[in-house]
Order: C-alpha cells, then sequence, then structure tokens
C-alpha cells in the first residue's frame, strides 16, 4: 500500500491548519499554530518555502492528519 503524499510546501500547510481552525499566534523564525479546541497543542511550522520530509511528517501527526 503506498505511503499518502505529504505536503512540502509551506503555505499549504498553513493554509490547511487556518482551514481547520489553527490559530496563528506568530513567532520568530516559526510560525506557531494553536487550537481552540485541542488545548495544550502547538504547531510549530518554520517560514520557509518547503519544508523536509521529516518536519512534514510531524507538522501531519500533530495535526491528526496521519
Amino acid at each position: 500500500m503506498p505511503k499518502p503524499a505529504l505536503e512540502l510546501n509551506r503555505g499549504k500547510v498553513a493554509a490547511r491548519l487556518e482551514r481547520e481552525g489553527w490559530i496563528n499566534k506568530g513567532g520568530g523564525s516559526h510560525d506557531i499554530y494553536v487550537h481552540p479546541v485541542r488545548r495544550g497543542r502547538l504547531i510549530s511550522v518554520p517560514r520557509h518555502r518547503m519544508l523536509s520530509p521529516g518536519v512534514a511528517r510531524t507538522i501531519a501527526k500533530q495535526a491528526g492528519w496521519l
């Protein structure tokens, strides 16, 4: 069974997080996303155009996409 394709484009990942209710709280070199319902969970998204596969996988797991 093939693995699901990970989105590596930072803009698309950020847009999906925001569509799903995550709120961007800003940050320095990373954007920090919090969710009003999922308390205690933070997702850190680096400010690069493209994400590495490992970072994209970690974000997808934290957001519940995998």
